[in-house]
């Protein structure tokens, strides 16, 4: 991790290193960086909370069959199911918001009412054109902060595996979505990014599930990014099966225009208003000190002959290549934050509690109050810790942490305990 071309890496393993707190800032990381919108490590995980729990496919007109785990035959729930036949569109219960949840969806106090799986599933397949559903199942907004409906679907030209899932990420998870400037050297078909009239970001793409082609097997995704923060994906294979099955027919069923549809129709905004964000809000721990007022602050601290190349920021992070007087190279990472505000989620906020007492767990208590702690590599409670690390937590909140990330002999261990020390190093808000 310490080379030259992995700064990018860097920085993630900086934000994400230590304790609860900052893996789930690796997921609203994780979750922003997949450029390309794919998301099969949400479907990985969605099927792995629901594998061996029951599975609800809808039937004709809204009834249901209860799949138990053991794989034994389908029961019908209401009586009035067991003749109606597996079909999507036309009669399938969409998921529309009541006026109740609607309301509640504008209050920011008030949480929106769940959506079941129930009812994630229905809304998927009331957008879907006419066809075969087949193993479907769904985790609604009370399960997950990734709520999905998944189904294998046959418009009579063969079987296709198809997903939707929803998130909603705070302002700032989200990194900008692109393409790659050679699609032949991605391996993909064809891709687009544009801005819809409400200002959401639709990224389309057609590619393959194998980007080396050992399988045939393609992939099509359309993702949603929306102003309020929520996010809709759908994927189809040409196959039953993401992996491991033969190609069912030439191309996915469902056209980039029919899948610009789906995740752009209104049906979705009870879920997105129902689902918890994933992640942490960066507002919550954002120090009111702008990244080039950061930068200014570090470079007064600097020993004389290092000087600042280049910088890369995310969220209270900034990742800052250095060089020093004798030509070496390294990088530090600096964070910001300010400790002295709750998040809005309790499970969030005990999540944040146990990261950070972890991380101050020996801690020196300064006279003032301020805590006091230092690494090294293989030191401290951490022993996996690979950095030197000095950081600081005063009792108005402001935390200060800078991490000696890649040469970590370019700034001795003193060097940064007088960086951190420093007192121009304070939140404003």
């Amino acid at each position: 991790m310490s080379e030259p071309d992995t700064f990018e890496d860097d920085l993630l393993y900086a934000m994400s290193r230590t304790g609860e707190a900052f893996r789930s800032e690796r997921a609203g990381l994780a979750a922003g960086g997949l450029d390309l919108g794919r998301r099969r490590w949400r479907r990985r995980s969605a099927a792995a909370v629901v594998s061996g729990a029951a599975a609800l496919a809808l039937v004709g007109t809204g009834a249901f069959y209860l799949s138990g785990a053991t794989g034994g035959s389908p029961v019908a729930a209401p009586a009035e199911a067991a003749a109606a036949p597996a079909t999507s569109g036309a009669g399938a219960a969409p998921l529309t918001a009541t006026p109740a949840a609607t309301a509640a969806a504008t209050k920011a106090a008030a949480p929106a009412a769940p959506v079941t799986d129930k009812e994630m599933l229905a809304a998927f397949q009331a957008l879907l054109p006419k066809g075969e559903v087949t193993e479907a199942k769904g985790e609604g907004t009370e399960k997950s902060t990734t709520p999905y409906a998944q189904l294998v679907f046959d418009d009579g030209q063969g079987k296709s595996l198809m997903s939707v899932s929803v998130q909603k990420f705070y302002k700032g998870q989200e990194q900008q979505r692109s393409c790659p400037t050679d699609l032949r050297l991605a391996n993909l078909d064809s891709c687009s990014v544009t801005t819809l009239p409400d200002g959401s970001t639709l990224m389309l793409s057609q590619g393959y599930e194998y980007p080396d082609h050992r399988a045939t097997t393609k992939e099509w995704w359309a993702t949603v990014s929306r102003p309020d923060g929520g996010q809709v994906s759908f994927n189809e294979w040409n196959a039953a099966q993401e992996k491991g099955a033969p190609d069912s027919r030439p191309n996915p069923p469902i056209t980039l225009e029919q899948a610009k549809a789906i995740v752009t129709d209104k049906v979705w905004d009870r879920a997105v208003a129902a689902v918890r964000y994933n992640g942490i809000d960066p507002a919550v721990e954002d120090p009111g000190v702008t990244p080039d007022e950061k930068q200014a602050i570090l470079a007064g601290l600097l020993p004389a002959g290092f000087a600042v190349q280049s910088r890369t920021t995310h969220l209270v992070t900034d990742m800052y290549q250095l060089t020093g007087p004798d030509g070496a190279k390294g990088s530090i990472s600096v964070r910001l934050a300010n400790w002295s505000r709750p998040f809005d989620d309790p499970q969030t906020q005990q999540s944040m509690d146990r990261g950070r007492a972890s991380q101050l767990k020996d801690a020196t208590v300064l006279p003032d109050g301020t805590k006091v702690v230092v690494n090294e590599p293989g030191s401290g409670s951490n022993p996996k810790f690979p950095y030197t690390r000095a950081a600081e937590l005063h009792p108005d909140g402001t935390y200060i942490e800078v991490d000696a990330t890649e040469g970590k002999d370019l700034l001795t261990l003193d060097q940064l305990k007088a960086i951190a020390a420093s007192p121009k190093w304070q939140v404003r808000k």
